[in-house]
């Protein structure tokens, strides 16, 4: 190999290297990443195919529940419609209720109920205790009458007691 000194009018270029020409740069940048674009094209189909796949399950999902909405909607309003004559027909009792509530002598029912239970209790204990030994006379009293037995010549019963 001979080294000359370089010619005045050949510059000096390296084979492996292309030369850089304005805007070519930037065209193989753009080419490059089109082809990229491209090769993630299929990927990218399949993936937006799933998703619209999943958006009609979504949209068939969200179509029946509006639809069982729309249903309990109709039936609510028509136990609404066969209910409302009878509970305007329960306002004036209610509010004639509401007024007897708002009387003051309700709130001395608790108190006059425990006064009445007070004073009456005892006397009801005091008469089941008379009642049981009245019972108890009567039966002993029963039973000498039968131990005694009746008088054979008294007929009529005016032996009787």
């Amino acid at each position: 190999m001979r080294t000359r000194p370089p010619s005045p009018t050949v510059a000096d270029v390296d084979p492996f290297r292309l030369p850089k020409l304005p805007g070519l740069g930037e065209l193989l940048s753009l080419l490059q990443t089109q082809t990229e674009a491209l090769a993630q094209l299929p990927r990218t189909l399949s993936d937006l195919n799933g998703t619209m796949r999943e958006l009609t399950e979504a949209t068939r999902m969200a179509r029946e529940t509006v639809a069982s909405a729309q249903r309990s909607a109709e039936r609510l309003e028509q136990l609404l419609d066969e209910l409302e004559e009878p509970v305007r027909k329960l306002r004036p009792g209610i509010e004639r209720v509401g007024r007897v509530l708002d009387d003051p002598a309700v709130d001395d029912v608790p108190d006059t109920l425990r006064r009445i239970h007070d004073d009456l209790m005892p006397l009801i204990h005091g008469l089941r205790q008379a009642q049981t030994r009245m019972g108890s006379m009567t039966g002993s009293v029963t039973g000498m009458l039968r131990r005694r037995g009746r008088p054979e010549n008294e007929e009529d019963g005016a032996g009787d007691w």
